[in-house]
């Protein structure tokens, strides 16, 4: 039953996944391509074209929209102003590394979006970056896959817990994400309020 589901949609999930966010999906596929529900190389190169899609997408709404994209959310305005930063000063090292940076993902793109950076030299360097990506992260679960066989024997056995860790991590990174996010957006209103005062 879920090899079944996994070729109906298991690479159509890891492409959206991957176009909006895609760390946790793409571990868990690696896995899965591990256990032989998905074939690894495809799962490198969807990842690979749902990471770089989302990019490009991010990458051209910073150019058009950038600083009322940023403004929508005190944590992107606030990361949107760090990374703008960053890349001022090594903008070719930020676009080919941003998406090994936990929490940058969709902040990052629109700032380099914003900073002017020319667009077919991030078309180029952006496609770069996400193959490393998808590869060294795609593969690196892979390799998971064949380390924990090791230490356990047969991973049959585990394969729901393991799956279902995987799943639990991501879903706590998220939730983490959005507390903090949740967190910094009172503070920030709290001070605005408080420079409102007289």
């Amino acid at each position: 039953m879920l090899q079944q589901f996994l070729q109906e949609f298991g690479y159509l999930a890891l492409f959206l996944g991957t176009f909006f966010e895609g760390e946790t999906i793409l571990v868990l596929a690696g896995f899965l391509a591990f256990r032989g529900y998905m074939d690894i190389n495809l799962v490198v190169v969807v990842a690979f074209f749902g990471s770089y899609a989302g990019d490009q997408l991010w990458y051209f709404l910073g150019r058009k929209q950038g600083r009322k994209l940023l403004a929508r959310k005190p944590r992107w305005q606030l990361m949107g102003d760090r990374a703008l930063e960053h890349i001022r000063k090594h903008p070719d090292i930020w676009v080919l590394s941003f998406r090994f940076v936990y929490g940058l993902r969709t902040v990052m793109p629109v700032a380099i979006g914003l900073s002017g950076y020319p667009p077919r030299r991030y078309l180029l360097l952006n496609g770069l970056g996400a193959a490393v990506w998808a590869a060294a992260l795609g593969f690196a679960a892979y390799r998971f896959g064949s380390v924990l066989e090791a230490l356990l024997g047969n991973v049959k056995k585990y394969e729901l817990w393991v799956l279902g860790g995987l799943l639990v991590v991501g879903v706590g990174l998220w939730l983490w994400r959005r507390v903090r996010s949740a967190r910094l957006e009172r503070e920030m209103a709290a001070k605005a309020e408080q420079k409102r005062m007289p």
